[in-house]
């Protein structure tokens, strides 16, 4: 079945249609990954939006039961160049289509992607739709006029309620803002006992699960989108040491006093390189984000940069002055991409038990007032 991509500004690719046969409209992003197709598939952080993968083939390997990054995909659409139907791997147990189909999913194979790449880069993210439909052309362009991108996305993917993944070591809050199961990997694998809390936590509900770090996970759309979330983080900077990832990022620097805005077309893939300005050196970094912090804005703040992307100078890391507090734009949990920054996450965990130290060790009220007496 002929399928149609329709692009805001009048352009339209024409290709086969895969996976499901609904139309879907969504904002037509590019990742630049080689491989990590169902990890991007299922990555909440595309909620209401249209992926094309800029690597030819696409579905080679299957699907598998173990690379999911969230118990469902998000995504309201897939572009390919060529999708493969039979594929080759001793762990796939069913097809890219196969996947598509059953979470009603809409894909477009067959189209010149290269094109449609450089397209998202000249001119930057449009809005589009993905349709099988006899419609005109000019119907859908009409459409996708008035059509408005989704500012809900969080809600969406957040987790309804507070849920467990225990274990002996520091209690790390993870609030989900449409978190990676990548970082509750990370967080297992250093035996932390981890809670997940919705996006919406207060502050208090935070607090009562006595954590002794709270980590803010990546997620979709506009940080701006969830002020409360701000002033959570506002009121628990200083007070519990805070980790950042993508969207967590984002929100860790709106708390702070800082700006963000979106890109044009944003990173995303497993490929982007960014220099670590403490240490010097570089990295390859996992990146999935369409808003960045605004540099001019960090001036007057407590905070400071920690890592520059290397292709447009973008800021990639920040951490507090005087709180034990940083974050990171790009994914150290990885999943599709490098592990060259999982030591974010014991970093992270080295903050959290050097502060439980020095709140030990520092006198209580009632033995300063001790001390001081008669000072």
């Amino acid at each position: 079945m002929q399928a149609r991509l329709i692009l805001e500004d009048g352009t339209v690719f024409k290709g086969k249609s895969f996976g499901s046969t609904r139309e879907s409209f969504g904002e037509v992003v590019f990742n630049t990954g080689i491989t990590g197709y169902q990890e991007v598939l299922s990555d909440p952080s595309y909620c209401g939006q249209i992926v094309t993968m800029t690597y030819p083939l696409i579905g080679n390997y299957g699907i598998n039961r173990d690379d999911f990054e969230a118990i469902r995909p998000y995504i309201h659409g897939f572009v390919v160049r060529q999708a493969e139907e039979v594929p080759s791997n001793w762990r796939a147990s069913f097809t890219l289509d196969d996947l598509l189909k059953q979470y009603d999913i809409p894909g477009i194979s067959e189209i010149d992607t290269r094109m449609l790449t450089r397209k998202i880069r000249h001119f930057g993210t449009m809005k589009s739709v993905i349709t099988t439909s006899s419609l005109p052309d000019e119907h859908y362009v009409e459409q996708l006029k008035s059509f408005e991108l989704m500012n809900d996305q969080i809600q969406r993917v957040s987790t309804g309620q507070l849920y467990f993944s225990p274990g002996t070591a520091e209690r790390i809050v993870l609030v989900d803002f449409g978190s990676k199961s990548g970082i509750v990997r990370e967080l297992a694998k250093r035996n932390c006992d981890v809670v997940v809390v919705p996006y919406d936590a207060t502050a208090e509900q935070i607090r009562r699960l006595r954590p002794d770090g709270v980590l803010l996970s990546n997620g979709p759309g506009d940080p701006k989108m969830v002020p409360q979330s701000i002033d959570t983080i506002r009121e628990l900077v200083g007070e519990i040491p805070l980790f950042g990832i993508c969207l967590g990022h984002q929100l860790f620097a709106l708390a702070s006093g800082a700006d963000t805005a979106k890109m044009k077309f944003g990173h995303r893939g497993g490929n982007h390189p960014v220099k670590d300005l403490l240490h010097n050196r570089c990295y390859i970094t996992s990146q999935n984000h369409g808003y960045t912090v605004l540099e001019d804005s960090i001036q007057g703040t407590d905070l400071e940069v920690t890592h520059i992307n290397n292709n447009d100078k973008t800021i990639e890391g920040l951490r507090h002055k005087s709180a034990p507090a940083f974050s990171v734009q790009y994914h150290p949990e990885a999943a599709p991409g490098p592990f060259d920054s999982s030591y974010l996450f014991d970093e992270f965990l080295e903050m959290v038990r050097n502060f439980k130290t020095d709140a030990k060790a520092a006198p209580s009220q009632a033995q300063f007032v001790a001390a001081t007496k008669g000072v």
